[in-house]
């Protein structure tokens, strides 16, 4: 006599789930106070879900991740985190060490303490808004993150679908290291601070973006380093603060500081601009080296790895760069 396997139905619908998941792909999906992960079977080894069924996910992807099972829509084999559902009070935090992409599919999300997105992953991110569909990210009034999507690493915003970003502490969207946009809808529609905010280089290929209502620039490219690399083949390891746009419409309206302000050059050699291309600012020099007391340096100040020191900060002896009115100084603190 054959003996029957029962099997508990909390398993079955666990393993039914990630079987309905694809490959390389951790799908999560918001509801009010709560959210559901389900991840692939064949990456859970190098995925740790922190957060259990809060809506505030923590998800921690292995270092020794190096890319799985390549797909025709998958060739380097990262993971893919599928976003999706609502949530007022939810966030979506991952850390990891390589590149990987951001499916948002039908997101509404509000973090009322925090980003709304943050990618503590200093690789290659993908925050790609799947065809036809809208996506909404609200942050909180917190200031210690710098945007309401805060990227660690390069930023690749695609996708045919639409994305709205409302910056309520600092930036809206933030990346430590480059952004490149290509077919996406972006509106921005208000920011404390700059409208977008990166490093490196922005390069605007294709797609819409509008910027309203920031309190500061509408896109600010910084440096990342002290020197500048040039402009490089295809941008490869491009750190020159840049703005680039090739193609694409680009709205910027109603911000309090410059429509474009970047360390680099701003560059349009294609597309639609829709705002006052001559309420721009770039900062083209750098004076000889200045000597004076701590308490004659006046203008924003940044250590020489570039992070801005806090107003009023005491600074100790040595060297730092000063801008003011246009003009970066390096400054010798006695």
């Amino acid at each position: 006599m054959k003996k029957l396997l029962l099997i508990p139905a909390a398993i079955l619908a666990s393993i039914s789930s990630a079987w309905a998941v694809a490959d390389n792909t951790v799908e999560v999906v918001f509801n009010g106070t709560s959210a559901t992960v389900t991840v692939a079977s064949n990456i859970s080894s190098y995925v740790t879900v922190q957060s259990g069924t809060s809506s505030h996910v923590k998800i921690v992807q292995a270092e020794s991740f190096a890319g799985v099972d390549a797909t025709v829509d998958n060739t380097d084999g990262e993971i893919i985190y599928s976003l999706s559902g609502n949530s007022s009070d939810g966030e979506f935090y991952m850390e990891g060490s390589f590149k990987a992409t951001v499916e948002l599919n039908g997101l509404t999300l509000t973090n009322p303490s925090g980003p709304a997105i943050a990618i503590m992953n200093g690789k290659r991110i993908e925050l790609s808004a799947k065809k036809g569909t809208v996506n909404t990210l609200t942050d909180g009034a917190n200031d210690t993150y710098n945007g309401c999507f805060h990227c660690k690493g390069h930023t690749k915003l695609k996708g045919k679908g639409s994305l709205t970003v409302v910056g309520n502490s600092r930036h809206a969207i933030y990346s430590k290291e480059y952004i490149e946009v290509k077919n996406l809808t972006l509106n921005v529609t208000s920011a404390v601070k700059d409208g977008i905010h990166c490093q490196e280089y922005f390069l605007m290929e294709s797609g819409t973006v509008n910027i309203s209502g920031a309190g500061d620039d509408g896109i600010q490219v910084e440096l990342d380093g002290i020197t500048s690399t040039g402009q490089t083949t295809d941008h490869e390891d491009e750190d020159t603060g840049n703005f680039y746009m090739t193609a694409g419409t680009l709205t910027i309206s109603n911000c309090q500081g410059k429509a474009i302000k970047a360390d680099g050059s701003i560059t349009y050699s294609g597309g639609t601009q829709n705002f006052d291309t001559s309420n721009t600012e770039t900062y083209t020099s750098v004076e000889a080296l200045k000597a004076q007391t701590a308490d004659a340096v006046a203008g924003e100040v940044f250590d020489l790895n570039g992070r801005c020191m806090p107003s009023g900060a005491r600074l100790g002896k040595g060297f730092y760069l000063v801008r003011k009115n246009g003009t970066v100084v390096k400054t010798l603190i006695r």
